[in-house]
Order: structure tokens, then sequence, then C-alpha cells
């Protein structure tokens, strides 16, 4: 199981579990490896030994299912789990600038699941005008301002590549 986590906003690591044998786990975070004994001491406190320090650790779930807050005895750290859904979101453009108006586009190829607006209509800050499935995640893409629905330029169902107009708003 691979994950990269973002410590603190700061700080990005792979982590890795190589192996596990009841509480026996070996990690490798980005190149170094740990072999750890980890057990569970009560909802969400954990006591951890690797080599011959013992650490007490207690994991506190954030605001949804990938925003944890880690206290040790010194240190309180945010950590966020960086996975292919939260890097898509991430990673999806807001929507940009050319000669006719603001394109709406997908950063990924995906299939067109759901066009909410026709051309001519008036959209409001935050509305959602078109819902696109990649990775088996459906992502809503909504105006960032109040805006004149200008062009669709796709169908439902469409499949579309990365990048390609969706929608024109100007």
């Amino acid at each position: 199981m691979k994950l990269e986590l973002n410590i603190d906003n700061n700080h990005t690591c792979q982590v890795d579990m190589l192996t596990r044998d009841e509480n026996l786990i070996t990690f490798q975070v980005d190149d170094t490896t740990y072999e750890t004994d980890i057990v569970r001491v009560s909802e969400g406190v954990y006591s951890i030994v690797i080599g011959s320090k013992s650490y007490n650790v207690e994991i506190f779930r954030g605001e949804n299912k990938k925003k944890y807050e880690v206290q040790t005895y010194q240190h309180t750290y945010e950590v966020d789990i960086i996975d292919a859904e939260a890097k898509y979101l991430l990673n999806r453009p807001k929507g940009h600038d050319n000669e006719s108006g603001v394109v709406i586009s997908t950063p990924m190829p995906g299939k067109v699941v759901k066009i909410l607006v026709n051309a001519g209509d008036s959209v409001v800050e935050g509305q959602t005008v078109i819902i696109v499935e990649a990775m088996k995640m459906q992502s809503e893409y909504k105006v960032k301002k109040d805006r004149i629905i200008k062009e669709i330029k796709v169908k439902e169902g469409d499949t579309v590549t990365a990048n390609q107009p969706l929608i024109i708003v100007e």
C-alpha cells in the first residue's frame, strides 16, 4: 500500500508498507526503511517501537477522511493523504481564458455524464454547469463568477480528451 503524504503543508513524502506480520510492520518512507512494532492502545492512540525507541502517537481525523492531526509527545503535525483523487482535484484547471471567452475543460480523458445548462443561459458564481466522470470519479465543473453560457461543445455521453474545451462562457 503506497501513499503520498503532505506534512504541515511544507513536506511531501512517499510511504509504502512493505511487509506486515500482525503488529510488525516494515515501512519505506522516501528512501529510508523502518521496521516497526505498532500496537493500538485505544481509539486513535498507538504505541510505536522503532529500534530501541518507543513513541506514543495520537491520530485525530480532520475535516475529511484524507486529513489528520498527528500528535506526539513533542510535536503536532497536520497530515494530508495525497491520493489519485486529491491530485486530480488539485490539478484540475479552474477554467482558462481564450479569445472567445472562458473555456471549461477537464485535465484528463473522461465521459460527459450530465450537462446542466443550455447555450444562452445565465449562470451564477458557484453553479455547476457540467459533470464529467474520469478515473471512476465524477467531478462537477462550476463557474467562478456570474456568466452567460456561450457555447456547449459536447453532449451527454461523449468521451472527451484531456484539456478538450467542453463549455465556453462569456
